[in-house]
């Protein structure tokens, strides 16, 4: 009897981590994407006569965030096509 009690407690916190885990993915792709606006504001406007201006005018850490923000994108993708389907 109290290995099946210690057998549900254990599948119980699974269960509660599996959920953490989940909210946790949702949170990455709007937290990156917020991190990459700050810095997109903080970061220093590059001279015009700079030889070595790259493409963007946002520096790396913005590309960076913004680049992270677009992997983490699945969790919500994944969200919204299951909303799709039951509709």
């Amino acid at each position: 009897m109290i290995e099946s009690q210690a057998a549900k407690d254990e599948s119980a916190g699974a269960c509660q981590a599996q959920v953490g885990a989940g909210w946790l993915a949702l949170a990455a792709s709007p937290v990156f994407a917020l991190m990459g606006l700050v810095a997109g504001f903080d970061a220093p406007r590059p001279a015009f006569c700079a030889s070595g201006s790259g493409i963007l005018p946002i520096d790396d850490m913005t590309a960076m965030y913004l680049l992270m923000s677009l992997f983490h994108l699945a969790p919500w993708l994944k969200l919204a096509s299951r909303s799709r389907v039951r509709s």
